[in-house]
C-alpha cells in the first residue's frame, strides 16, 4: 500500500467557492465591462459570519462514533462541518451565500480503512443515524443533501484518510485506489510506476475516486479513454447488511448481471464505497492538441459522429456552438476576445495522447477525415489554449455570482438522430423560463458511435431572487430533456435535483427494482436518504 505524499494533498474548498481559494478573484475589468453590456451588475457578497446549526446529534451518539474510529476522528468544529454542507452546484452556492445552512451535517466521521467505514455503518444502522459520504464535496445535482426527518442526525463520512493506492498489477494493468484519493493524487501515485488512469472531468482537481464511481463520471479524454465506470474492473464496499466485493476476479464473465453497477452511480444510497480497481494504461509519450472551425454546429457534429462510426476517435474531442465560440468559453483568459475559432463559426477541439508512432498515425487519418468533411485546421494554439483553461470553468463561475449574474450548468445525451431536437427543446425551454437576455451556451463533450452528450451554460441576470429563478428554469429544462425523449444526466448523477425526472427514463418497474435494492442493503433507510431513489 502506498500513501499520498503530503505534499501533494490539495487544499480545502472553501464553503461559498468553487476550488483553490489562491485562484480565485473577482473578474477581470475587461470581462467584467463586457458583461456589464448584457447583465445588470450587483455586488452580491456571500452573508457573512453565519452560525451553523448546533449538532443534533445526542452526546452519547457522538461518544459511540468516537469509540468505533477515534476520538480525533470525529469532528464537531463548526468551520469543518460547514465545509461538509451540501455540494458545488450554483444552487447549493446561493443557499450557502445567502445564509442559509440547514443542511448541514451534525459531526464528521473520518474513518480510515474498510472496517472502520463497516463499524460506522453498523453503528448508524443501530441508532437510525444518517450517513453521508463524502469524498471531494464536488457534487452539482444535490447530492449531498439528505433528508434526515426521522433520524437521530447527519453524519458527514468524509473518506479523506482513505486515499492509497492500495495495490498494483502492472501485469494485468490493473490498480485498486482507496476511495479518497482526488483525481491528481491519484495520477500521482500511479505515474510513480509509469503508469495513469486518464480521468480528467472538469472536477479534476477536487473530486474522489470514491465520487467517480458513485456518480458515473465521464472525463474529458472519454473519446480514448472512456468514461469511469468503463474502467472500473472491480470494487468493494461496506453497506449495512455487510461488506459487498464485486468483480476484481477476471476482466470480464458471464455470473449472471454484473452487479457492480448497482454501486456505479448509486451514489451513496446502497453502500459506501471502499476500494476502486481500475484499468490502467502507460503515460503517453506524446501529448498534442489542436482546433478546428465548422461552419456550423450541426456540421461539426456531423463530423463528430463520422469520427465515432468510423472507429476514428482521438483521445479528446469537443465541439463548442456558435455562441460558445463566439465569446471564447473554451479559454476563460481570453473571453471576451475574438472567438477561438477565428471568423465565426464553431471551434472543435482534438487531442491525441499516447506512443510517437500511435499518436503520428491516428492524427494522419483523422485529419484526412475532418479534412473531407469540411473542417478547417486552426493549428495547436487553440488546443493548448483549451488545455491551459480546461478546469477554469468554475471559478469564472463564481466571478459572475459574485456581481448578481446568474451562471450554472446542464447536460444530458441522447442518440444522434435526436441531437437537433433536443438541443432546440433544451434551449427554448431556458430562455422561456429566464426571460429575454439569457445566454444558453453549449457543447458536445463526450461521443459515442451512437449518440452524444450535450452541456450547456446558462447566463442569465440574477434579479432578487436567483436561487428561485434557477430553480424554475432547471425544471424547465429537465421537462424538455424528459419530452425530448432524452436522459436525464449522462455523468452529473441523479442526486435529488433530478430525481424527480428518474421514472419517466426507467419506469415504473425499474424504480421498483431500485427500491428492492434500497430495502435489501439498507434496511433503516441510513445511506444518504432522498438521494436518487424516487
Amino acid at each position: 500500500m502506498t500513501e499520498i505524499s503530503h505534499d501533494l494533498l490539495q487544499p480545502e474548498m472553501p464553503p461559498t467557492r468553487w476550488g483553490d481559494p489562491a485562484h480565485a478573484g473577482p473578474l477581470p475589468d475587461g470581462v467584467r465591462d463586457l458583461v456589464g453590456l448584457v447583465f445588470p451588475l450587483s455586488d452580491t457578497p456571500a452573508a457573512a459570519d453565519v452560525a451553523v446549526p448546533a449538532p443534533q446529534l445526542a452526546p452519547d451518539l457522538v461518544a459511540g462514533l468516537r469509540a468505533v474510529v477515534g476520538e480525533e476522528h470525529v469532528v464537531l468544529d463548526d468551520a469543518v462541518r460547514r465545509q461538509r454542507t451540501r455540494g458545488k452546484s450554483t444552487p447549493d452556492l446561493l443557499r450557502q451565500r445567502a445564509g442559509d445552512l440547514s443542511d448541514a451535517p451534525d459531526v464528521v466521521v473520518r474513518p480510515g480503512d474498510h472496517d472502520d467505514v463497516q463499524a460506522v455503518l453498523d453503528f448508524a444502522q443501530q441508532h437510525r443515524v444518517v450517513v453521508v459520504p463524502f469524498g471531494g464535496g464536488t457534487a452539482v445535482t444535490g447530492g449531498l443533501a439528505p433528508d434526515r426527518e426521522g433520524f437521530a442526525g447527519v453524519v458527514s463520512l468524509d473518506l479523506g484518510r482513505m486515499r492509497s493506492l492500495v495495490a498494483l498489477d502492472p501485469v494485468s494493468s490493473t490498480a485498486t485506489l482507496g476511495p479518497g484519493l482526488r483525481g491528481p493524487e491519484a495520477e500521482a501515485l500511479l505515474a510513480e510506476h509509469g503508469l495513469m488512469l486518464g480521468h480528467f472531468p472538469q472536477s479534476f482537481e477536487f473530486a474522489t475516486i470514491g465520487g467517480f464511481a458513485a456518480t458515473r463520471s465521464s472525463g474529458q479524454s472519454s473519446a480514448g479513454y472512456g468514461r469511469f465506470d468503463a474502467m472500473v474492473v472491480g470494487l468493494r464496499a461496506a453497506t449495512p447488511k455487510g461488506e459487498v466485493r464485486l468483480g476484481g476476479t477476471s476482466p470480464s464473465n458471464a455470473s449472471g448481471p454484473d452487479l457492480r453497477e448497482l454501486f456505479l452511480g448509486s451514489e451513496g444510497a446502497f453502500g459506501v464505497i471502499t476500494e476502486v480497481t481500475v484499468r490502467v494504461r502507460p503515460l503517453p509519450e506524446v501529448k498534442e492538441y489542436e482546433g478546428w472551425r465548422w461552419p456550423s454546429f450541426a456540421a461539426g457534429a456531423d463530423a463528430m459522429r463520422a469520427l465515432a462510426q468510423g472507429d476514428l476517435m482521438p483521445t479528446v474531442l469537443r465541439l463548442s456552438d456558435e455562441n460558445e465560440t463566439a465569446i471564447n468559453l473554451a479559454r476563460p483568459d481570453a473571453i471576451g476576445g475574438e472567438g477561438s475559432a477565428g471568423g465565426g463559426g464553431c471551434l472543435m477541439i482534438v487531442g491525441y495522447e499516447g506512443t510517437t508512432a500511435a499518436v503520428a498515425a491516428k492524427k494522419a487519418a483523422v485529419t484526412a477525415a475532418l479534412t473531407d468533411l469540411g473542417g478547417t485546421p486552426l493549428g495547436a494554439e487553440p488546443g493548448q489554449a483549451w488545455v491551459a483553461g480546461r478546469f477554469n470553468a468554475p471559478y469564472l463561475r463564481d466571478s459572475l455570482l459574485d456581481v448578481g449574474v446568474l451562471v450554472e450548468t446542464l447536460e444530458t445525451v441522447t442518440f444522434w438522430s435526436n441531437r437537433e431536437r433536443l438541443y432546440a427543446a433544451v434551449k427554448a425551454a431556458l430562455e422561456g423560463a429566464l426571460g429575454d437576455g439569457t445566454m444558453v451556451l453549449c457543447h458536445i463533450s463526450h461521443v459515442y458511435a451512437t449518440g452524444c452528450s450535450l452541456y450547456f451554460t446558462v447566463a442569465a441576470a440574477g434579479g432578487e431572487q436567483p436561487l428561485e429563478r434557477w430553480l424554475k428554469a432547471k425544471a424547465a429544462a429537465n421537462d424538455a430533456i424528459v419530452a425530448s425523449g432524452a436522459s436525464i444526466t449522462h455523468h452529473h448523477a441523479v442526486g435529488t435535483d433530478h430525481r424527480g425526472w428518474l421514472t419517466p427514463e426507467i419506469g415504473e418497474a425499474g424504480v421498483a427494482v431500485l427500491r428492492a435494492v434500497k430495502r435489501e442493503l439498507d434496511p433503516a433507510g441510513i445511506l444518504n436518504p432522498g438521494v436518487l431513489i424516487p
